[in-house]
């Protein structure tokens, strides 16, 4: 088991109020509808959607454009498999 419980929506934006730099830094993995993913965003387990960024676009503030995915989500730390 592990000690840290991972929350049920994080995102990778810093001026996300679910943001949680400590976390992400210890590295996060993503498996939506079964497959890895590495380009995610922003996610929520209860409600099952993942934010994807969309190519290399980006917003007027600079931020990358995203998608919103809906389907099973699975969240775990990447350091203890």
């Amino acid at each position: 088991m592990t000690d840290t419980t991972l929350p049920d929506r994080l995102s990778s934006d810093p001026s996300s109020p679910f943001h949680d730099a400590a976390l992400l830094e210890r590295g996060i993995g993503i498996r939506f509808k079964g497959v890895e993913k590495t380009n995610v965003e922003e996610y929520c387990v209860s409600e099952g959607w993942i934010r994807v960024a969309v190519g290399n676009a980006r917003d007027r503030k600079g931020n990358p454009l995203t998608i919103r995915l809906n389907g099973e989500v699975e969240a775990y730390l990447k350091d203890e498999g």
